[in-house]
């Protein structure tokens, strides 16, 4: 299990002296509340808090190139800080310092239809712009569940249900804004949906969980809603007919847009948590998004893989309403999940891996839980080969800890030696900075150069991603 990294803190007279400055230019808007402290201290994790110095809430471009200039003269780190949904402590102050709180920079600047794209500041969230666009035919389709800033989103290189058809932030972010760690401000392309034009830097701030720049405006792709969505419900009895079936419509190319994987143990937090009154047994929820012919075609496709390998029913929501609770059910599965053993946190996890291992993968992780003797239900993405376990375990009960450590260890290495990856989208944090070097090799001295090279005092949410 990997501890926090102990990290050198700023000496407390460049702190006091950095906070007598942005008091100066932030007001109220600068804050040493304990409160505020802890909130931005941790994520939705079970990683205990790490609360910075300060909350400094930005509104513009120019006062996070305020904040950051500060803290630069004063040699104190620096953390953004979107809507704290994370999972593996990225947002905690492991240095102190100042945590840049970036929801207020929350407008929608610019939608153009006829291009099919959007720019907004970081404090945007999913559901934020998914309201704005309600009248124009559009839709933003990435959905990791919590209502998450775009901005964070972006960091983590996140994705979500819809990823199997529509990608993760790497796919549809087109250009960043973003404010390097000597102040100055870039934007890493145009609106071009391909280039060929100088390093691909907008990828390289994707994902970059706010390590190497701070993202202040976002250009994102969007989509047409779909003519006709329908969603089904398919439970199968055992979990090898569950995952083939994904197999056999990824390789058959079905353009399905959601399928998930559920778990008999997910199933039965889902059922009393959302009343669903569904089969508890691994179960795929799946939707299916264009023209209804299309639409019929890829249900018939599905169903006939389905009933052979296993399927004992293929149900449909009705209407948009179940449709919309059957998967608000699957977005507050975590949430479910914890209620399965009231007390206990929270140790999220993911792993990807080509879809070809899936099943092994996933038939190997249960048989694994059930010999370590944990409670950890099971969900996926799996349309791209990712799938989440959450430990639920007594942090201060260190033998299940230690338990629930080496399970997701053998977890990751699992994953690594069907070359997979040690996150599918949770990202690295500090949770899983230890895996980093098994996965990437000396591909990771390439990026300490980098990180060195874009934030040379290293001030930027230090000890996240990098160990050591």
């Amino acid at each position: 299990m990997a501890g926090q990294p102990r990290l050198k803190r700023p000496d407390p007279g460049a702190v006091e002296s950095a906070l007598a400055e942005l008091r100066q230019r932030f007001g109220e808007r600068c804050t040493t509340s304990s409160a505020v402290r802890e909130r931005h201290g941790s994520d939705e994790s079970w990683h205990p808090p790490s609360l910075p110095d300060a909350v400094v809430f930005a509104e513009s471009v120019a006062e996070v190139q305020a904040v950051v200039g500060i803290c630069a003269a004063h040699r104190v780190p620096l953390v953004p800080y979107g809507t704290g949904t994370s999972l593996e402590g990225h947002v905690a102050a492991l240095a102190g310092g100042i945590s840049l709180d970036l929801s207020r920079m929350n407008r929608v600047l610019a939608v153009r239809a006829e291009d099919l794209d959007c720019t907004v500041e970081p404090g945007v969230t999913r559901k934020q712009l998914n309201a704005h666009l309600r009248d124009t035919g559009l839709f933003f389709p990435l959905d990791p569940g919590a209502d998450a800033s775009l901005g964070g989103m972006a960091a983590t290189r996140a994705s979500g249900t819809n990823a199997v058809r529509y990608g993760t932030m790497r796919d549809v972010v087109l250009s960043l804004g973003v404010v390097l760690a000597d102040g100055r401000f870039i934007r890493t392309g145009r609106r071009a949906r391909k280039s060929a034009a100088g390093y691909d830097l907008t990828r390289l701030f994707v994902g970059s969980e706010g390590t190497l720049g701070i993202i202040g405006e976002l250009t994102l792709r969007l989509f047409g809603i779909p003519e006709r969505i329908a969603a089904a419900v398919l439970p199968f009895a055992t979990m090898e007919g569950a995952v083939r079936t994904v197999i056999e419509a990824l390789q058959m190319q079905i353009p399905l847009a959601r399928i998930e994987l559920l778990d008999e143990v997910q199933m039965a937090a889902c059922n009393r948590h959302s009343a669903l009154g569904l089969a508890e047994v691994p179960t795929l929820f799946v939707e299916f998004h264009g023209s209804p012919a299309a639409v019929e075609e890829q249900i018939a496709q599905l169903r006939d893989l389905a009933a052979a390998n296993g399927c004992s029913g293929f149900a449909f929501a009705r209407d948009e309403e179940e449709r919309n609770r059957l998967w608000r059910a699957r977005h507050e599965a975590y949430y479910a999940a914890l209620a399965l053993r009231p007390g206990a946190k929270g140790w999220p996890t993911d792993v990807c891996v080509p879809i070809s291992r899936l099943a092994e993968c996933i038939l190997e992780t249960k048989r694994d839980l059930v010999r370590s003797n944990l409670l950890a239900p099971l969900v996926g993405h799996v349309g791209d080969g990712n799938f989440h376990l959450v430990f639920l375990v007594d942090p201060n009960d260190a033998e299940e800890m230690a338990r629930a450590s080496a399970a997701n260890d053998r977890l990751v290495a699992r994953a690594l030696e069907m070359d997979g990856t040690c996150s599918g989208e949770h990202g690295v944090g500090y949770g899983k900075a230890a895996f980093l070097a098994l996965e990437h090799g000396e591909a990771v001295d390439v990026m300490r150069a980098i990180k060195r090279a874009l934030d040379p005092l290293g001030l930027l949410n230090p000890g996240k991603i990098l160990p050591g």
